[in-house]
């Protein structure tokens, strides 16, 4: 996604929520562990990591719904009050400095095709990936796989000096 096709739109099944990410995502993950299998009903999670200060909302603001997590320490999901659908998490790492973006309820999803497949090793069977793509039995290490100016503005999300 180049910069000038950086502003995307989404929002819940009622449209109460909508939201505009103001740049680029950091990365989009494919996660295939067997909590998101759980979580989301289906094979896999594609969620789209951005700087929080970078999603724009544009109707109602979600409700935060404190939920556990494989790490164990929780996650908030942002869900719309009036038709539930999760919107994006919070998880403990970065908390609320970070969203990870449903791709799912952004308007033109194919717009955020996944960076990498994390937690492949864990993965139904049945989902065959595309030859070539970045993938990862279990996660990765954060700085051999992301864009350098990803790695800096995760930096400067985090209050980090580079």
């Amino acid at each position: 996604m180049g910069d000038s096709d950086a502003i995307l739109e989404g929002g819940c099944t009622c449209r109460a929520v909508r939201y505009r990410l103001l740049s680029a995502p950091l990365i989009v993950h494919c996660c295939h562990c067997s909590w998101c299998q759980r979580e989301t009903g289906t094979a896999f999670a594609l969620n789209a990591l951005i700087e929080t200060e970078r999603v724009q909302l544009l109707g109602a603001a979600p409700r935060l719904v404190h939920t556990p997590s494989a790490s164990g320490r929780g996650q908030q999901i942002a869900r719309c009050a009036s038709c539930q659908v999760a919107l994006w998490s919070h998880y403990a790492g970065a908390g609320a400095r970070a969203s990870f973006i449903r791709v799912g309820t952004l308007d033109a999803p194919e717009r955020c095709p996944p960076d990498v497949h994390i937690y492949t090793s864990t993965k139904q069977r049945w989902v065959v990936l595309p030859l070539g793509a970045r993938a990862f039995a279990e996660f990765y290490e954060r700085e051999s796989v992301w864009p350098a100016e990803s790695l800096a503005r995760r930096a400067a999300m985090l209050g980090q000096s580079g």
